[in-house]
């Protein structure tokens, strides 16, 4: 078994982009809160709304990043980088409820305008100010923040670089909303609002779908089933490749392979050679926190099976 450790600088990284992002929020959901209320847009209202909850979950992302890096001990001998991805699956809680909150009330907003011909104050044009300000600073967050999640592996950072690319989608929205309005058709921007909402909803639900794959072990794809392979064939003293069985653990993979060896070799030579195989596998993929050998002799019952087959 051979156990890569995190680099250095990867804690300050996430850290970095996190507050980043929570300083960004408070002041977004500052400026168009008040924007929107006092300059009568419902879309730039909703999309307040939004940096408002955003601040929110970015204090509980703070919070269960920090519990990723306790140590591991006896009842989490892995540590605890599963806390990471439960804080991707808050994210895509709090946006999703954010998301439905938002639409339903675009819906009522909307109702009372056809019906009663109530909202119709005229859309101020420095809400277009806020809307633009907010596209161009989250274009600059998502850029930064993906980069950090992809270099990190970090998937709760990574969910909140998908956070910044639905701002601006909805900030976009908010932003057409206030030209029509201003033009006379104040319904568009009771429309953006729910264009807003599902903007926010959509981002969500992936969100949530791709933190529950994490949860559940789902099983990697092919490219690194075969580049694990590849690896491992090229070992001295590996004959054949028989299984890998792996799953993501927190930013990392937890691998098991299951190798060909000469059948009179001893099993000092064998574990010579898992040993060596181990080392190969962590050395070439960095995400690979953990690698589990075993070894059969090689023969006609030794040798590479489908996904799924078990030697009994």
């Amino acid at each position: 078994m051979t156990d890569n450790r995190p680099e250095d600088g990867r804690a300050d990284l996430c850290d970095a982009v996190v507050r980043l992002g929570l300083y960004a929020n408070v002041f977004l959901a500052l400026l168009k809160t008040v924007t929107g209320i006092v300059g009568h847009s419902s879309g730039l209202l909703a999309d307040g709304i939004n940096s408002t909850s955003d601040v929110v979950y970015y204090i509980a992302v703070m919070v269960f990043m920090r519990l990723a890096r306790k140590p591991p001990d006896e009842q989490h001998p892995y540590g605890h980088s599963q806390f990471e991805t439960i804080g991707a699956l808050m994210v895509g809680a709090f946006v999703l409820t954010t998301g439905v909150a938002i639409f339903w009330d675009s819906v009522n907003k909307g109702y009372d305008l056809y019906v009663h011909g109530a909202g119709a104050a005229e859309v101020r044009a420095f809400t277009l100010w806020a809307a633009s300000a907010t596209v161009a600073l989250k274009l600059w967050l998502a850029a930064r923040t993906r980069a950090i999640g992809r270099a990190t592996g970090n998937p709760a950072v990574s969910a909140l670089a998908a956070d910044h690319v639905n701002d601006i989608l909805a900030a976009s929205a908010a932003g057409i909303g206030i030209i029509f309005a201003r033009a006379g058709y104040a319904w568009v921007d009771t429309l953006a609002g729910a264009v807003v909402a599902l903007f926010i909803f959509r981002t969500g639900f992936g969100i949530l779908k791709d933190s529950s794959l994490e949860l559940m072990d789902a099983v990697p794809g092919g490219k690194l089933d075969a580049g694990i392979r590849e690896v491992l064939a090229g070992v001295r003293g590996v004959t054949a490749v028989e299984d890998i069985a792996s799953h993501r653990f927190g930013p990392y993979y937890m691998v098991n392979a299951t190798v060909c060896v000469d059948g009179g070799i001893t099993v000092s030579e064998g574990d010579a050679i898992a040993t060596a195989a181990e080392r190969a596998v962590v050395e070439k993929f960095d995400f690979v926190k953990k690698i589990y050998i075993h070894y059969h002799p090689a023969g006609e019952a030794c040798g590479p099976r489908r996904a799924g087959r078990r030697r009994v």
